[in-house]
Order: C-alpha cells, then sequence, then structure tokens
C-alpha cells in the first residue's frame, strides 16, 4: 500500500482509518460507564451477560473519555509530523509531544484560545474542552516541557496500559515497515509512561492495527507484532501475554483496576479474535471490568482497523460524541498519508491545509 494508490486502495484506506478512529471512541464509549467496576459488580447492575448497549456516562449517551482525546490528537500530531517535514524538521515524536501538549491545554482551559494560531482546527474543537477523569500520570507528565525518551523515561513505574490505548494511529502508517511503527509508537510511549510494559505495549498495538490496516488477518498481526518488539529489553509479560492470547480458546479473564498494559491489550485481542460479532466483541471487553474505557478502546481499534467503519454498529455511531470531529480528521488523515505531495511541500502549500495543520510549533513549546 506505500506505492500508487488506485480508487479502491484509497476507500478501503479511508474505511479502516475511520475504522480505526471510531472503533476507538465506541468502545471507549461503550466502557466508560463502568470504568473502575468489578465484573461482578457489572453482572449484578446490568444482569448476567453484563452490558450489551450504550448506558449514559458524563451526563448523555456516547460520552467518551480522555482515551479518545488522546487518540484524536494522536492523529493529529502526525498530521503535522508530515506537514513539518517540508521544513527539514522531521522528528514525529516531538511533534506527538506537542500535540499531546495541545490536550493538556484542553484539561485547564475554559474553552480554545484564539491567540494561540499554531494550534489548529482540532484545538478549537469546543466539545473537547471537557474533563473525564484524565488520567493523572498523564497529565502530569505532559504538563512538563521536558519530554520523556527511551534513555529517560517519564513515570518509570507506570506500567498501565493508557499509552497503548492512544496509540492506534501509530499503526495506520501503512508505508512504514513494522519496526519502525514498534519504534515510533514506543519512543512516544515514554512520554508518559516509563515501564517496558507499557511502552512496549503501546508498539505492540500499534504494529497490531499496521498489520490489519495493511489487510493481515488478526493472528498473523499479533505474530508480526510478538516479533518487533522482541528485540527490545523488557519484552516478556507483553510478548508471553500476546502468546497466551493468540493461543486461548476460552474468553479473557476480568480484569482488576490496576491492570498492567500486559494483560489489558492481550484481552483486547482475545475479545477481538472470540467476539460472534463487533457488538459483541466490544461488550465482552468492556464487561471485563477494570479499565473498561480502556480495554473497550483497544478492541474497537482492533476491530476498525481489521474490519473498516462500516463493521460498528449503526445506532452506537448515531449517538457518539464528537462523531463529526472524528470523522473529518479520520479523513484528512487519509488525505494527507495518501495526497500529502499534493497538498504542500519545500516550495508549496495550500493556505488551507497549513492553517488546519500549521507548520510551527508555538513558541513556548
Amino acid at each position: 500500500m506505500a506505492g500508487a494508490w488506485g480508487r479502491a486502495e484509497l476507500q478501503d484506506f479511508r474505511s479502516r482509518v475511520r475504522g480505526v478512529v471510531l472503533g476507538t471512541a465506541v468502545g471507549d464509549a461503550l466502557g466508560a460507564p463502568l470504568d473502575g467496576q468489578t465484573a461482578e459488580e457489572i453482572a449484578a447492575a446490568h444482569g448476567p451477560e453484563g452490558l450489551t448497549a450504550p448506558v449514559p456516562a458524563y451526563g448523555r449517551l456516547g460520552a467518551v473519555t480522555d482515551v479518545t482525546q488522546l487518540s484524536l490528537f494522536t492523529v493529529d500530531g502526525l498530521i503535522r509530523a508530515q506537514v513539518r517535514r517540508d521544513t527539514g524538521a522531521w522528528h514525529p515524536p516531538s511533534d506527538l509531544h506537542r500535540a499531546w501538549r495541545r490536550w493538556t491545554a484542553t484539561q485547564h482551559d475554559w474553552g480554545p484560545d484564539e491567540r494561540r494560531k499554531d494550534d489548529g482546527w482540532l484545538a478549537r474543537e469546543e466539545w473537547l474542552y471537557a474533563r473525564r477523569a484524565p488520567h493523572r500520570p498523564t497529565l502530569l507528565a505532559l504538563r512538563g516541557t521536558t519530554m520523556g525518551t527511551p534513555a529517560d523515561p517519564r513515570n518509570p513505574g507506570e506500567r498501565g496500559p493508557h499509552a497503548a490505548a492512544r496509540s492506534a494511529a501509530f499503526g495506520l502508517l501503512v508505508g512504514w515497515e513494522p519496526r519502525l511503527v514498534a519504534q515510533l509508537a514506543v519512543e512516544c510511549a515514554t512520554q508518559t509512561h516509563g515501564h517496558p510494559t507499557a511502552y512496549l505495549a503501546a508498539g505492540a498495538y500499534a504494529v497490531t492495527v499496521h498489520g490489519l490496516a495493511r489487510g493481515e488477518a488478526l493472528p498473523q498481526a499479533v505474530r508480526t507484532a510478538i516479533g518487533a518488539i522482541a528485540p527490545w529489553p523488557g519484552h516478556q509479560e507483553v510478548t508471553g501475554a500476546l502468546e497466551a492470547a493468540e493461543a486461548a480458546a476460552e474468553p479473557p479473564a476480568p480484569l482488576e483496576a490496576d491492570a498492567g498494559a500486559d494483560e489489558v491489550l492481550a484481552a483486547a485481542v482475545r475479545c477481538a479474535l472470540g467476539g460472534e460479532d463487533t457488538r459483541h466483541a466490544l461488550c465482552l471487553a468492556v464487561n471485563l471490568g477494570g479499565p473498561a474505557s480502556v480495554t473497550g478502546a483497544l478492541t474497537g481499534g482492533l476491530l476498525g482497523a481489521l474490519h473498516g467503519e462500516t463493521a460498528l454498529p449503526p445506532a452506537w455511531l448515531a449517538e457518539l460524541e464528537g462523531r463529526p470531529t472524528l470523522v473529518v480528521l479520520a479523513d484528512d488523515f487519509a488525505v494527507e498519508m495518501t495526497q500529502g505531495p499534493a497538498l504542500h511541500g519545500p516550495s508549496y502549500a495550500s493556505p488551507g491545509w497549513l492553517a488546519r495543520y500549521p507548520r510551527g510549533p508555538r513558541a513556548e513549546d
């Protein structure tokens, strides 16, 4: 898919990009009302089968959490990285760090600040200025101007799944080799999650999405992901969990609230593999309890990459918070990755595109 794009390839890619962006958000919204509950508590409240359809959270149906918010800024950051490449400033982790710091502004500002001309259009979406119990270690790490790296990560003891949950978009870089996708996802994850289990789960998840977006079956994509992170020190928890998930015949075990990234990622893979259909797989994921919005988001991203947007439940999409924004951003990503050279280059750039995705960071960044 890295060469010339025909009509069918373009349509397929756009559908998978939309599938990943919308699937992540649908899974997040489905799990949001259940966050922190045990599987037993969910069954007691919703019946023996658990949750089988969306219920309100944060005062409405379809409300998303910081998982979707950060996932959107990941997409935005990757587009901005491509646009900034024309300037010779090619360091995507820095562009992602700036993008995620734009998200932190949504968590403490009342609304968009029109004085920040380099923020781009996404940061001016007022519905994103809502605090939905943001993951505190992530928020604190991104408020600082110092960027974590694999050699000097932020929060070195943080092994949770939140870095993986925002990493699906890295897998949509379908022209990249899997090991480079893993490297970028890992480098960016260390900006908030410094434990190898957390940042390697992010790398493995990105490579799994990458394989699915390129047309691989899920078991093959998982095996590719295992191979991509196996050279990294400290990979054993993640690769072991994924190997077990691929081989398992039973549904995953319930999750605790403090489940590690390896457990949550493996559970999402197992749900995507074992679900009878998209609805069943997503409900299976969130009914495991614990970090339900994260497990739902990871599962939704896998299903969206595998099947495209048309496999997602239409009624659930209709209630999804911010759906128009998600669709526009997904389509912009698909356009940038397939037609970017026609929109901008070292000697020419579409003014409209640069207004949406400015090349330069803010001076204070």
